[in-house]
């Protein structure tokens, strides 16, 4: 990437008056919660199931690098949107600009949603996992319990201050990125290879094979989803305009590059028929490396490796339901409250609360299935937005302008719609749901939002 590229905002005011949010947020956090909130339990567990799908290394690493570029490409379109609108709340916003208040209503419902199921997923894995090192943790009961307390631990750390949530995010990030290297040079300069003792799967021809391909990619792509975490941030990033580009270039770049690593270090302890379709291929490797200790080794990581994808989910889902009350769309004004220290507190207390009820009331799977299909949907609303504002606004400034567009929009946009038609192939079920939901928040769209002409906090310019 060309420097020059990454085109500066004017300075902004390091110490912001109290009640709003503070621009103190720099690349560091901006690389951060790339990496800290794509890495997770994904990478673990994918490897197996590509290789069922692909199974020679040449494939497997080719489809690693491939699910890498979409994922890059996707960041250099919606950078676009996150440079030249750098508010807080995410989707939403652009979609809002582009498309209007009800599909920004639905996009930012979705997001919120589906970010604090995910907070409740990292809580309830660490839970999960630590009954694994500590059998006397074992038992639903303690998973959740431990859950619990992790969820509560991390929404009072971010209730200090933004600059509490940043160290965070930094300090849980670096950690994962050293445990993943650990692994890695462990599977390499070990010298133990599991037996080759197992044919792996034939390799489908024809249309089989891209059959085969889409649902490899299908896994890769959710392991790489969250590069665009940045955009949550735009008006606490101290300089948007540069940050939120770079932050999610350099943090898939980064992200490929450990991907791939991870991969080539699990293909040199397992031959790909062992690694076919093994349900958690990462602890199958530590396994041959440690022997008996590697489920313990396992376990240790997951625990480790969660914080900061938890730590970037409430963070990105306080600060869209913060936004979406700001703007008018949710008819609640307390939302919109902003402590001393720059946290929006309400907004937080609400985003822990609904992730505690997921998790309490044991619906966060079937809400995760339910809003799988919005993730994508978000993709595509993104990816069209950079066409219509291009087309409608071409006058407005533009930090960072996707290279290559409208080709390279207009290939992630495909994609995009290629996935969400495998989606909702692959679960009709649930994506049907997904659609009910959206007719059915038609009318709660209008009882929701602040009505036209009411008194509503005003948006940020922009």
């Amino acid at each position: 990437m060309q420097a020059a590229r990454f085109c500066a905002l004017p300075a902004q005011p390091a110490t912001p008056a109290t009640g709003s949010l503070h621009r103190v947020l720099g690349s560091a956090f901006g690389l951060a919660i790339v990496v800290g909130g794509v890495i997770g339990v994904g990478i673990l567990r994918a490897p197996g199931e590509v290789a069922s799908r692909l199974p020679t290394v040449t494939l497997i690493i080719g489809a690693w690098i491939l699910g890498g570029l979409y994922a890059l490409l996707g960041a250099n379109s919606a950078a676009e949107l996150g440079a030249a609108l750098p508010r807080t709340g995410g989707f939403f916003v652009y979609v809002r600009r582009a498309f209007g208040p009800f599909p920004a209503f639905v996009t930012g419902w979705a997001d919120f949603l589906s970010s604090c199921a995910s907070a409740t997923t990292g809580a309830l894995i660490i839970g999960e996992y630590s009954g694994r090192i500590v059998p006397a943790l074992r038992g639903g009961t303690t998973t959740v319990l431990i859950a619990l307390v992790v969820l509560l631990w991390f929404g009072w750390l971010q209730s200090r201050g933004v600059k509490e949530g940043d160290r965070v995010q930094q300090f849980t990030s670096a950690l994962k990125a050293i445990l993943l290297i650990g692994l890695i040079l462990a599977c390499l300069f070990s010298g133990s290879r599991a037996a080759d003792t197992v044919a792996p799967p034939a390799l489908p021809s024809g249309l089989a094979f891209w059959g085969a391909l889409v649902l490899a990619l299908q896994g890769i792509i959710y392991a790489y989803d969250g590069w665009y975490f940045p955009i949550y941030f735009g008006e606490e990033m101290a300089n948007p305009g540069r940050e939120i580009p770079r932050a999610m270039i350099r943090g898939i770049l980064l992200i490929i590059l450990i991907y791939v690593l991870i991969n080539v270090a699990v293909l040199v302890v397992l031959p790909v028929g062992r690694l076919a379709g093994e349900p958690l291929a990462v602890g199958a490797a530590m396994g041959v490396v440690f022997g008996p200790r590697g489920d313990l080794v396992v376990a240790a990581v997951a625990i480790l490796t969660m914080p900061s994808a938890l730590n970037a989910s409430l963070m990105s889902a306080t600060r869209t339901i913060f936004a979406m009350a700001r703007e008018g769309l949710v008819r609640a004004p307390a939302l919109t409250g902003v402590s001393e220290s720059g946290t929006p507190r309400p907004a937080l207390a609400l985003t822990v609360a609904l992730s505690v009820a997921f998790l309490l009331t044991g619906t966060v799977e079937r809400l995760l299935a339910v809003v799988s299909f919005f993730y994508v949907a978000n993709y595509v609303a993104a990816f069209l937005s950079v066409f219509v504002l291009r087309k409608r606004e071409p006058n407005l400034p533009r930090p960072w302008r996707a290279w290559g567009h409208p080709w390279t929009t207009g290939i992630v946009l495909a994609g995009s719609l290629a996935f969400l038609g495998g989606v909702v192939a692959g679960d009709t079920r649930n994506s049907l749901i997904s659609l009910a939901c959206i007719v059915a928040s038609i009318p709660l769209f209008y009882l929701f939002r602040v009505p036209p002409g009411a008194t509503s906090p005003p948006p940020p310019p922009g």
